[in-house]
């Protein structure tokens, strides 16, 4: 005689499998808007050095800059005088951000110890030379001497110009990105808490957004 399920067994099972695909659906919208995370390290120095060369930037000047990097990419994008050196380093910082999680991990630019701490001196002394260019350019050379002022005058009041890091002496070209280690992410607690956390909110979102489905076609 054929034994019929229990109703209860169909919708336990029927509950688990959304839960599985949300959170294979999360972790897939994360890696493929972030595919840094997929490769392995390299250093900025040890590439093609095909493209530009960027000066290095120490410890300091990268905690002073940081708070103005809107501000000169913004000058940079509104620029109508630009030269093919000035468009690769703009666009080279703003991918280089990008694999940096956009600046959003904490200590990623404080914290020598982040696996984010090497791609955010990157990106940070490519938008310094992004500004120093722009001291050249007709157009841009008052708003782009203002800033270089302001963080002169910053480096010099909080007597950061001096601060060092390991990577502080490293220089960067505009052919080689700076991707941080998976398993540097994964030994660091600040960075790996923060990357979780990221998941649980879309994971959470998506599951919220299938309840409100259900419900709408419930009704």
């Amino acid at each position: 005689m054929t034994r019929s399920s229990h109703p209860a067994h169909r919708s336990v099972r029927g509950k688990g499998r959304p839960a599985n695909g949300l959170w294979f659906a999360a972790i897939c919208f994360v890696l493929s808007i972030w595919p840094a995370v997929l490769a392995a390290h390299s250093s900025g120095s040890s590439g093609s050095q095909a493209g530009i060369p960027i000066p290095s930037l120490t410890h300091g000047e990268m905690a002073v800059i940081a708070p103005y990097y809107r501000r000169i990419v913004a000058i940079g994008e509104a620029a109508s005088d630009t030269d093919e050196t000035f468009r690769r380093l703009l666009n080279f910082t703003q991918i280089q951000r990008a694999y940096c999680l956009w600046g959003i991990m904490p200590g990623s630019v404080s914290d020598e110890e982040s696996p984010f701490n090497e791609c955010s001196h990157a990106y940070l002394a490519a938008a310094k030379a992004v500004l120093l260019h722009m001291r050249t350019m007709e157009g841009e050379k008052a708003q782009a001497g203002g800033l270089v002022s302001d963080i002169d005058e910053a480096l010099v009041r909080n007597n950061l110009s001096l601060i060092l890091c390991q990577f502080s002496s490293e220089s960067f070209n505009t052919a080689d990105l700076i991707k941080p280690k998976l398993v540097g992410i994964l030994g660091h607690v600040k960075s790996l808490t923060s990357i979780l956390s990221i998941l649980v909110m879309i994971v959470g979102g998506l599951w919220l957004a299938v309840r409100a489905l259900r419900a709408s076609r419930s009704q």
